[in-house]
């Protein structure tokens, strides 16, 4: 349990926080249809996108040919790959996903060590089959790692006859030697591990990312970012359409067909 950071902090406060369930989307599900799965860094900000946070995911559908394929940004702003599936969300979506369908999954921006005012979403940190059981006065639940929520995932896409896609977490504002940061405190390499265990295709969105970013140079880059977590518009671009340079990567994936030409 080494590998636990959030672990002693989970058992002091326990599990008060409230679970909000927040329901399926409103509109009706065209199909064939992608789903994007996540947090704020996949959807995030208001209006246009001019100013403030922006989500890479509000970019991506003008990539696609709208008569191939409808794209539904099912990401959630501070939620985790736990967090994402115990207020509800995910069950929500996976009830309207078809055979034929695509998943997009990208989290870790939450599951992170800097959830400690939020221990309802905070996960181990690994891709292994650990558990730890939280809670007090009565109130327990069993936690999983990071990897092991993501595996859930693909296993749930699968059983629906649609295909999963998993992301690594993009970079954050956070820099050394003029070189962004890169692996996001292994959470890149957890993603990559659970696509490889579970059979799902896989997008390193956070090397691609970062290698867009260390070519615009630190001072550039550090513009297009709205905080140390969060792009602007300009970066949600960026990050978009690394994603897309990833789908275009991947050996017979049907999404492809999908793409603009």
């Amino acid at each position: 349990m080494s590998r636990v950071l959030v672990a002693s902090l989970l058992l002091a406060v326990g599990i008060h926080a409230a679970e909000v369930s927040p329901g399926a989307p409103t509109e009706p599900v065209q199909h064939p249809a992608l789903f994007l799965v996540g947090d704020s860094i996949m959807k995030t900000g208001t209006g246009d996108g001019s100013r403030g946070p922006w989500g890479w995911g509000q970019e991506i559908g003008t990539f696609f040919d709208t008569a191939k394929i409808h794209v539904y940004n099912e990401a959630r702003g501070g939620r985790s790959s736990r967090s994402y599936i115990e207020e509800g969300a995910w069950p929500s979506i996976l009830e309207k996903i078809q055979p034929g369908d695509f998943v997009i999954l990208q989290f870790g921006h939450n599951d992170t060590w800097n959830s400690p005012n939020n221990p309802n979403r905070s996960t181990i940190t690994s891709a292994g089959d650990e558990t730890i059981q939280v809670g007090v006065k009565g109130q327990h639940k069993l936690v999983h790692s990071y990897g092991w929520y993501l595996r859930q995932y693909v296993h749930d896409v699968k059983s629906k006859g649609a295909t999963p896609i998993i992301c690594s977490p993009p970079p954050r504002n956070e820099w050394e030697k003029g070189k962004i940061k890169r692996g996001f405190d292994g959470y890149a390499n957890w993603a990559a591990e659970a696509a490889r265990t579970s059979g799902a295709a896989f997008i390193d969105l956070n090397s691609r990312a970062a290698d867009r970013f260390d070519a615009l140079g630190e001072s550039k880059a550090r513009e297009i970012f709205n905080d140390r977590q969060h792009t602007r518009k300009l970066g949600a671009r960026i990050n978009a359409e690394c994603v897309i340079a990833g789908i275009k990567s991947l050996k017979d994936q049907p999404l492809a067909a999908a793409l603009k030409k």
